[in-house]
């Protein structure tokens, strides 16, 4: 949630950022609506002097024995338009904050401006793409022909979108899991967290997937959400928080499934583990200084690199155009793996720096060592990495041209000592 006095002192710079995102300017309606709600509040603390003053009015003339029906009924009609008063300042601030809840994050400067994905630039690119001599198979093809991914069951059981796995390959998508969390908590400083999986409305909108996107979840009868993503619980964690600077940063991590409903994905990726209802992935989650969130975004995405690089996956690194920037982030640094089945780059990792946007919503905040008063932190998430795509990536990378699919080395160890996935599963 972006600052309302930040908004009433900078009205064109919100327009500005805002037209970069490719939305309308609101800054005349929120200021308009605010203007009314702080008339309203005016008017009621007003009444509520006049209120006080009658009500001393009326004891005065008690004890003086006089005839006070007058004041009190003057009391009456003040108490009713105090009433009237209250409901409006109360709806106002209800609209406003409604507004000010459907306000995306505004864009860093460094962030490219352009209306989608086409916009997005190359910051670095690490490895070879790899080549084949022979016709590269899809990851589905290569499961389906191994009978170790099994699709139309999936669907018997639970509809399009999911995907049973067997054998030597549920083996390995466990062990990237597994290798993923093992090394963020050992070598990149991070705590690993079993979160729930179930969360309540306040939680959803700390992180900002709600009101917005309510459409992209799934919730049970018993007023439950399914997690999109463990970037919803980790973070608010510190919701409602104080925590001192000598705490900052706070980096967590957890393996979690996350259950995504897919609305506006109709007719993308239908075949295969791409885009899926159901999915594991590792979830990085900083909590930072708000001087040092620049650099911890870069150090999370550097961190997310890493698992490619010991996987010896081929991949780029884009900054999201503003266009294609998500609604919570000031800045995100998309990730891409090399798949050789699809001939392209397809995001793997997205890190994001939210600057105070979710600490607002949260009221997450942290108390200055050498200053008065509190700070908003600030919020940075990251994938580190989607395990489904990750599977994807080593299967279409490292298959043979009998089918059969090379481990990588650094995967061996969780694998039994196995070095390849045969026909034989």
């Amino acid at each position: 949630m972006l600052d309302l006095k930040w908004i009433r002192d900078h009205p064109d710079d919100l327009d500005a950022g805002l037209r970069r995102r490719g939305q309308d300017p609101m800054a005349a309606a929120i200021l308009d609506l605010d203007a009314r709600h702080r008339q309203a509040q005016t008017e009621l603390q007003d009444l509520q002097t006049t209120r006080n003053e009658a009500s001393k009015a009326i004891g005065e003339a008690k004890r003086k024995g006089e005839n006070a029906s007058a004041q009190m009924a003057e009391v009456g009609r003040i108490k009713d338009s105090m009433a009237a008063l209250e409901d409006r300042a109360r709806d106002l601030s209800d609209e406003l904050d409604d507004l000010l809840a459907g306000l995306p994050n505004l864009p860093g400067p460094d962030v490219p401006d352009g209306p989608d994905e086409t916009a997005n630039a190359l910051l670095r690119d690490h490895g070879e793409p790899r080549r084949t001599n022979f016709q590269a198979k899809q990851h589905f093809e290569l499961g389906e022909d191994l009978g170790l991914m099994d699709f139309d069951r999936a669907a018997k059981l639970s509809g399009a979108r999911f995907v049973v796995m067997r054998g030597a390959v549920a083996r390995l998508h466990r062990a990237l899991a597994q290798f993923m969390i093992d090394l963020h908590t050992t070598e990149h400083g991070y705590t690993e967290v079993a979160p729930p999986y179930l969360v309540r409305d306040h939680v959803l909108y700390g992180t900002g997937q709600l009101p917005k996107f309510g459409e992209d979840l799934f919730r049970t009868q018993e007023g439950f959400w399914l997690i999109p993503t463990a970037e919803v619980p980790l973070t608010n964690l510190v919701a409602g928080d104080i925590l001192d600077e000598l705490e900052l940063p706070v980096r967590v991590t957890a393996l979690t499934p996350c259950f995504r409903s897919e609305a506006g994905a109709s007719g993308k990726d239908t075949r295969g583990m791409l885009r899926q209802h159901q999915f594991d992935k590792v979830e990085l989650v900083s909590i930072a200084h708000p001087d040092h969130s620049d650099d911890e975004l870069e150090r999370m995405t550097s961190c997310a690199e890493e698992v490619l690089k010991r996987l010896g996956l081929a991949y780029r690194v884009m900054v999201l155009s503003t266009g294609d920037t998500g609604f919570g982030a000031r800045k995100t640094h998309d990730i891409e793996v090399w798949l050789p089945g699809q001939g392209a780059y397809r995001e793997i990792s997205s890190c994001s720096n939210m600057w105070d946007f979710q600490a607002r919503r949260m009221k997450a905040r942290f108390r200055p060592a050498e200053d008065k008063g509190t700070r908003f932190l600030h919020t940075l998430n990251g994938s580190g990495v989607a395990v489904g795509r990750c599977l994807i990536a080593v299967m279409e990378t490292y298959q043979r041209a009998d089918g059969s699919i090379e481990i990588p080395e650094v995967l061996r160890s969780y694998m039994g000592g196995r070095a390849e996935i045969g026909t034989d599963g």
